[in-house]
């Protein structure tokens, strides 16, 4: 266990507190009395837990702290506050009809992610011994879901999340079809005599 670690189990942990929170606020805009003290609340927990993601990246360089469970965790604490965080705003509205996430939004990402990671275990099952580095469509990606979850949580702007939505959308297919081109072309390189 490393400081880093310690800070990304915090991230973890910052999750269900947020989806308390936020489904709180989804029923107080229901009820026609929006406490907005939840709504603010969910939101600073959301980017501390984000901010979080960058500290912990930060002293696991600076203190050179690595470990094998932080490799492993930092990218699922990653993943599940942001489809946690994305799911939630899809189900729960923050605001009046039509002031919520796409739920086919939210099953395009879920997909995109089960691609991914069947496609990381092919890969291995290939034994292709390749790391898979970020791609930039992936981190316009992630940030294009970000803007989507701002837009919601933020409420600054009068227009419907329906539109970052779908530039998210683009961005998160453009992304996938990516990654899956990459997989194809690691197995194509891979030694035929796999078992």
């Amino acid at each position: 266990m490393t400081i880093p670690t310690y800070i990304t189990i915090f991230r973890l942990l910052c999750i269900p507190f947020f989806v308390a929170l936020a489904i709180c606020y989804s029923l107080s805009v229901k009820d026609g009395v929006a406490d907005e003290t939840l709504r603010w609340s969910a939101v600073a927990i959301f980017i501390i837990a984000s901010v979080s993601d960058a500290l912990d990246g930060y002293l696991a360089r600076k203190l050179k702290q690595f470990s094998k469970l932080g490799a492993f965790l930092d990218p699922l604490a990653d993943k599940c506050l942001l489809l946690f965080a994305l799911t939630t705003l899809a189900v729960f509205p923050w605001g009046p009809e039509g002031w919520r996430l796409p739920v086919w939004f939210i099953v395009l990402v879920v997909v995109r992610d089960i691609i991914i990671v069947g496609g990381l275990w092919i890969l291995h099952h290939y034994q292709t011994g390749v790391q898979i580095k970020p791609h930039w469509s992936g981190k316009v990606c992630t940030v294009t879901q970000m803007i989507a979850l701002g837009w919601v949580m933020l409420k600054w702007v009068p227009f419907s999340p329906l539109y970052p939505a779908v530039l998210a959308s683009i961005f998160t297919i453009w992304s996938g079809v990516s990654y899956f081109q990459l997989g194809l072309t690691l197995i194509r390189k891979a030694p035929s005599n796999h078992e």
